[in-house]
């Protein structure tokens, strides 16, 4: 394999510390799950959705045997 490696069609130029080259623009911003703000029915829903598991999980069980 070369020593030299190259992403996409195009060349790559080589590493130089001197010279340090800023991108044009800036990066776009991210926004992460955990990060994220959510809203009072998103949450709402949540607390449904696991109350509605935990009858599933754990009371139909007790109400069978």
């Amino acid at each position: 394999m070369d020593e030299e490696t190259t992403h996409g069609d195009g060349e790559q130029a080589e590493y130089d510390p001197e010279n340090v080259s800023l991108p044009s623009r800036a990066p776009p911003l991210r926004s992460t799950a955990p990060q994220s703000e959510f809203t009072t029915r998103q949450v709402a829903i949540g607390a449904l959705v696991l109350a509605v598991g935990l009858v599933v999980v754990f009371g139909l069980p007790v109400a069978l045997a």
